[in-house]
């Protein structure tokens, strides 16, 4: 199941489980995951991209091994706030995904993760190459703590 918005997606969400976090690119999938509180991103690997049938088939044993509830794309918007041709591709993604599993599936605006997550990396005094290693999974940390910030702030409205 596709959620409209983040809100939809929380309330779909049973108690007491994970989500994932996902930074979608086109040789990578960085993943990240939340604590079963929704309180905290932590990420988990990469996944080097192949075929969409082994990539979702890593996406969902993740999901299984640490009993997920679902799954946050980050959907890489144009600064101007338009969608181009790699916001078409990851919604593409989450369908073929959804036709796979019932884990609800929403999307996050990740503008700017990847920024974030190389600037924590510099910070942190991480080499060149370790950066390259693990930036896709630090951003999908990223696109996952701006969501669950967000479900923690819709929750405490109701």
């Amino acid at each position: 199941m596709i959620c409209d918005d983040i809100a939809a997606f929380a309330a779909a969400l049973p108690p007491m489980r994970g989500i994932a976090g996902l930074d979608f690119g086109t040789k990578t999938i960085g993943v990240a995951v939340a604590d079963r509180l929704l309180q905290s991103a932590t990420p988990l690997e990469t996944i080097r991209r192949k075929k969409f049938t082994q990539d979702a088939e890593r996406l969902l044993q993740i999901a299984a091994e640490r009993e997920l509830a679902g799954l946050v794309l980050g959907l890489p918007v144009n600064m101007d706030g338009s969608e181009g041709p790699r916001c078409q591709s990851t919604r593409a993604f989450a369908r073929n995904l959804s036709r796979l599993t019932d884990l609800p599936i929403a999307f996050w605006d990740e503008r700017l993760s990847t920024v974030a997550a190389e600037r924590a990396l510099l910070e942190a005094d991480t080499s060149r190459r370790r950066r390259a290693e693990v930036i896709d999974h630090v951003a999908a940390g990223f696109i996952l703590q701006g969501a669950l910030d967000r479900i923690r702030h819709l929750r405490q409205e109701q």
